[in-house]
């Protein structure tokens, strides 16, 4: 567990890196907010095509070697990322990431899903996921506070320095899983789910309505975390703060994003998952509104909703899978692939939607409506799936 949640962590890292130095990115390879936007987006338009192949690769050779070849991708990435020279170096730097990260977001729900029981696994669920979370605060700490300053103002020795990070991650991963059996099989009580391999097990995990409506909302809650993510220390700087201060609160969603992670999914049980991201989603919505102030109570506010909200639609919507009686932890890696398909899809139009936006407008307030609108369609999927648990 420790070994997969460093991996883990190290995926959140790279993923962070390049968010606080936008300043400095932007400047040294002279692009704009739009260019930035496509930039960020990058590694979930590569990670959408890559999903569904990664989660057939994961059930056939198993984990210890697909989570290995994770880690290595998204540390190649940090290297590339360190030499670019320019868009579109810089651009394919970040669509390397989109090659390992489904390896390691779909592979370790399904290790977290086959090792620990029912009663366990909101517990394992919320603690595996607090590590990107985790990678993404220690860039956030780090990038413009500790390295940029080591390294004097040498952004790319900072990016060099986390993909290094990563690079050991994935080694004691691949040391400490070495005893594991591959391909890796789930020993769990209750009813048998039929192995359907290959096409078909999409194809079967398409008609089921409540998959459909869990992927739509995969999509929204990427879009509302990867667009605010990716441009929250600008968002914070182009409301009047300096780098460091940028930095140092947009840590604050991502740190109270980690407690709710450990908190939520220990709460929503069955029972009262779908009430919970109702709520969930109500609070995002408002948080983006509240983001449009750029300070004082409203800011600070809507930086706390934020992490509560943003962090915990995820884990519930996993848990659903998981607990549905037609996917379980046989066909996880099928559904994960289905799962963070949809979800990169939001992923790569958030980031770029507000960048595109905020060229546009002059600012990030028509962006952080977006998101709001956003949350909110995700309220009424949400509804749905709590008519559907009544039927």
């Amino acid at each position: 567990m420790a070994a997969l949640w460093s991996v883990y962590a190290s995926f959140g890292l790279i993923l962070g890196a390049v968010p606080p130095l936008v300043v400095y990115l932007s400047e040294d390879l002279d692009l704009t907010r739009t260019a930035m936007g496509s930039v960020l987006g990058a590694w979930q338009l590569v990670y959408i095509i890559f999903a569904i192949p990664a989660g057939v690769m994961i059930d056939r050779i198993g984990l210890r070697k697909t989570l290995t070849l994770g880690a290595a991708l998204i540390a190649l990435s940090g290297i590339l990322r360190a030499v670019a020279v320019n868009y579109a170096t810089l651009y394919l730097a970040v669509a390397v990431f989109g090659l390992g990260g489904p390896f390691i977001s779909i592979g370790a729900p399904k290790l977290i899903s086959a090792w620990f029981d029912e009663s366990e696994l909101g517990k394992a669920m919320g603690i595996y996921l607090t590590a990107p979370s985790v990678g993404r605060i220690l860039s956030l700490a780090t990038a413009n506070a500790v390295l940029m300053p080591l390294y004097r103002s040498n952004w790319r020795l900072t990016l060099g320095s986390y993909a290094v990070i990563a690079a050991i991650s994935g080694l004691v991963w691949w040391i400490i899983a070495r005893d594991m059996k591959t391909p890796f099989e789930a020993q769990k009580k209750g009813p048998a789910v039929h192995p359907v391999k290959g096409i078909r097990a999409f194809a079967a995990l398409l008609r089921m309505p409540v998959m459909v409506v869990v992927l739509f909302m995969s999509f929204g809650s990427f879009f509302f975390n990867h667009g605010l993510d990716s441009w929250l220390p600008e968002i914070l700087r182009s409301g009047g703060l300096n780098v460091k201060q940028a930095g140092f609160w947009a840590m604050m969603p991502v740190a109270v994003g980690v407690i709710a992670t450990l908190i939520i999914p220990r709460l929503a049980t069955p029972k009262r998952r779908n009430w919970i991201m109702i709520a969930s989603l109500t609070v995002a919505a408002s948080s983006a509104v509240m983001l449009n102030h750029s300070a004082g109570a409203l800011l600070m506010t809507g930086l706390l909703l934020a992490g509560i909200a943003g962090r915990s639609v995820m884990p519930i919507l996993m848990l659903t899978l998981i607990d549905s009686p037609k996917v379980g932890p046989a066909r996880m890696g099928a559904a994960g692939g289905l799962f963070f398909t949809a979800g990169e899809v939001g992923g790569v139009l958030g980031p770029l939607i507000l960048g595109v936006l905020s060229d546009v407008a002059g600012n990030f307030g028509s962006g952080l409506y977006a998101l709001a609108g956003s949350s909110a369609f995700l309220v009424l999927l949400a509804v749905w799936l709590v008519l559907e648990n009544r039927k």
